[in-house]
């Protein structure tokens, strides 16, 4: 059966509702601008959602906001108003039935490692960083850039495990690039700096002691997002992109199905955050096969997350602990509660737990019962909890929720992004769209871009140039 044809034609159609198509359409529609926007899911948010159960309130995996651009903060605490708090941040690593702060602290690692351990990472730091001095070695991998920026006693002890764990491939085939963008600017060197010497390094993103938080969870933000655009434009939920239809140079209308009836939804401007791959598979005519081979080689890793229920008003001190040790399920743990004491009833908490899979694997396939038991199990023998404490369990499974960086990903990306600025009407925005792990701020500030792009093509009438800009930033 065809496709009913939409009648009515907006300005601009933003395929996904996370956050970076959330500030994209919340600018648009301040501005005056018919928008529309399609997401897959039943709820805004995509990975930045916050899950309610029985009094509990819980993130997908915990998220953080922090941005060094002062306009993007105002404008989310604007959003968030009196429910915007500012949270300390207190992350350690949990390794050998250790606390470990990170970052690295020299004192917390001579008597947590000991002083002949912490005395190796010291000189294998040293050494690494005159080798790459002296020889201008090249990171390829992540496994170079780590052993580069923090010795090969450290990448052993901590950033190998923990980095398989979250990837699930060897640390020879992750590409640089991702955790070079995830701590930019941070190494051994840096945190020393930082805890004994000075002041320098207390501006790296990394670094951060506070965050902002909503007082109800994470997805607060899109929810208020979604509230100030809802009563001018249109978002629908449940609404899974099939097609987007192309003719020449110009995205013509897109094919979703919504409530099991197919429809085609026409605009003069197209944002897309959906992943990457997914976007150049729903094209229309196909794209060439080197383009349509590059996307089936860009891979993302899934996510399942484990919320646990504790009748205890606080269970840790901490706003994240990194399980690097592969006997351990999972690989990070958040306690709500220690972000807004919103997110439990009086006198009790709960702990989520995180496990990195990929869709298909014994994860992803365990059953509910099996994964909170095998949780409960993990965080009693880490003498986190006490199994008399736990009243109650929840299992959540994220599909897609973060890229996978293989070395060789960003020669992909860039056949892609090649083909994909031929069309003039289309802008490619935040984690997913863009295949890059951005952080929250960088998302929401990619969509802003997005929106003001198209504000301009609007205004000047020279929406060809529209998407030559928004893939000469994806190069940069």
């Amino acid at each position: 059966m065809d496709a009913k044809v939409d009648s009515i034609i907006n300005d601009v159609a933003i395929m996904g509702a996370g956050l970076a198509g959330l500030t994209a359409g919340q600018t648009l529609t301040a501005a005056g601008r018919a928008v529309e926007i399609l997401e897959s899911s039943d709820h805004v948010g995509g990975l930045a959602t916050t899950m309610e159960h029985e009094g509990f309130r819980f993130d997908l995996g915990g998220h953080r906001f922090v941005t060094e651009d002062p306009s993007l903060e105002a404008y989310v605490r604007n959003i968030l108003g009196d429910d915007c708090l500012t949270v300390p941040r207190s992350s350690k690593i949990l390794l050998r039935q250790r606390y470990f702060d990170y970052p690295l602290r020299p004192l917390n690692a001579v008597f947590g490692f000991g002083a002949v351990t912490t005395a190796r990472i010291l000189a294998d730091y040293v050494r690494e960083r005159l080798r790459t001095r002296v020889f201008g070695r090249r990171a390829v991998s992540l496994e170079d850039w780590v052993i580069g920026h923090f010795g090969r006693t450290m990448f052993d002890l901590y950033f190998r495990d923990y980095s398989e764990k979250v990837w699930g491939i060897n640390c020879s085939r992750i590409d640089q690039a991702w955790i070079a963008q995830r701590i930019q600017g941070l190494s051994l060197g840096a945190a020393i700096k930082k805890a004994l010497l000075s002041r320098r390094g207390r501006d790296l993103p990394t670094l951060a002691t506070h965050f902002l938080y909503p007082r109800l969870g994470i997805g607060q933000i899109a929810e208020n997002l979604a509230a100030q655009i809802r009563p001018h434009n249109a978002i629908h939920t449940g609404t899974r992109v099939t097609r987007v239809n192309h003719s020449g140079a110009t995205i013509d209308s897109v094919e979703v199905v919504q409530a099991g009836r197919r429809r085609v939804v026409a605009a003069g401007q197209f944002v897309s955050t959906i992943p990457l791959p997914i976007l150049v598979s729903a094209l229309r005519p196909h794209p060439p096969a080197k383009v349509m081979a590059a996307a089936a080689r860009l891979r993302s890793r899934d996510l399942v997350t484990v919320a646990v229920m504790v009748n205890r008003p606080r269970v840790t001190e901490e706003t994240w602990i990194y399980v690097p040790e592969k006997t351990i399920p999972f690989g990070r743990i958040h306690e709500p509660t220690n972000w807004s004491r919103c997110m439990a009833p009086e006198g009790e908490s709960l702990l989520v737990t995180e496990y990195f899979c990929f869709r298909g694997d014994t994860v992803w396939n365990g059953s509910d019962a099996a994964l909170a038991a095998r949780t409960i199990d993990s965080l009693v023998r880490l003498d986190i909890i006490k199994r008399h404490e736990v009243i109650g369990h929840v299992v959540q499974r994220i599909a897609n929720a973060y890229p996978l960086f293989e070395v060789g990903y960003s020669e992909d990306c860039r056949i892609i992004y090649t083909y994909l600025r031929r069309f003039s009407n289309l802008y490619t925005a935040g984690r997913g769209g863009m295949f890059r792990y951005y952080n929250m701020d960088h998302a929401m500030q990619a969509g802003m871009d997005a929106a003001h792009e198209i504000l301009k093509a609007y205004q000047s009438k020279s929406a060809p140039t529209l998407a030559a800009t928004a893939f000469a930033k994806a190069s940069a």
